[in-house]
């Protein structure tokens, strides 16, 4: 995939609808939790440029949840979320926000009762 060529699902167009939408940039807010106010309050890694860090190659932006707690639906869930429900992300932002989220919902969820045998 190019900068200019859509992943192969993208039949309905919805990714090139979220990256126009997105100008092309990541959309993360500071949610991986990694501050961009440098940036202007957002992620500066743009579809096709390089990421921050050497050796990372061209970055390639995703079609994602915007909401974190989004991130961690099941992928058919995902899939049906229309496209004002979905951000651009690049793949840093992505996995961190994810797994903040997984942290978050794992700390909110009750402890698991031991089970009474005796």
């Amino acid at each position: 995939m190019t900068g200019r060529t859509p992943p192969l699902g993208d039949s309905q167009g919805l990714w090139r609808a979220v990256l126009a939408a997105a100008s092309g940039r990541c959309q993360c807010r500071g949610t991986c939790g990694t501050n961009h106010e440098r940036d202007g309050g957002r992620c500066k890694n743009t579809h096709g440029g390089y990421g921050s860090r050497h050796g990372t190659g061209p970055v390639r932006l995703l079609a994602a949840p915007a909401d974190p707690a989004a991130l961690l639906l099941p992928p058919h869930q995902v899939a049906a979320l229309p496209k004002q429900a979905l951000a651009a992300w690049c793949p840093a932002c992505h996995d961190a926000t994810r797994r903040a989220a997984a942290k978050a919902r794992q700390a909110a969820a009750p402890p698991a009762e031991p089970n009474a045998l005796f």
